[in-house]
């Protein structure tokens, strides 16, 4: 099993963040094989797939429709916000616990299951690297008590 291709997603760059502090990710491979993990329908538990479903919900943050495409708004631990005005653009919302939670639980799994998505070495150390940062950014959050922001653009 591997994950298709996608030439668009080379471009896209997720965006973690919240008054604390903020990172940006450009790594393709976390947003296919972090963010995108759900896609792949793989047998987990409902815990595991909880914490997918939080990362299939970042929204693009151009997609101003997403509300019309029948995926959920809010779960456990986090929200959609939508946009404001021309100017703003749709976000998750989500405590500190449960997006360090979602992305744990994605690393887990891709870790399960590395040999099948023929992730490269490469690919597994730039994941490693961006996960480091962005538990950073939520950790900072968490200490200062504030809500993580996360969108996508590309």
């Amino acid at each position: 099993m591997s994950i298709p291709y996608d030439p668009d997603a080379d471009f896209v760059h997720v965006s973690v963040a919240s008054p604390a502090g903020g990172y940006t990710v450009g790594n393709a491979a976390f947003f296919r094989y972090i963010v995108r993990l759900a896609e792949l329908a793989l047998p987990v538990s409902k815990a595991d797939q909880e914490a997918l479903d939080v990362l299939a919900a970042i929204p693009h943050a151009f997609d101003l429709d997403f509300a019309e495409e029948g995926l959920p708004l809010s779960g456990r631990g986090w929200r959609i916000v939508p946009a404001r005005g021309e100017m703003d653009w749709p976000v998750l919302e989500a405590t500190p616990q449960r997006l360090h939670s979602a992305f744990e639980r994605a690393r887990r799994i891709l870790w399960q299951h590395a040999a099948n998505f023929r992730v490269s070495a490469g690919e597994i150390a730039g994941i490693e690297d961006e996960l480091d940062a962005v538990y950073g950014v939520i950790m900072r959050a968490e200490a200062a008590g504030f809500a993580v922001n996360i969108s996508y653009t590309g």
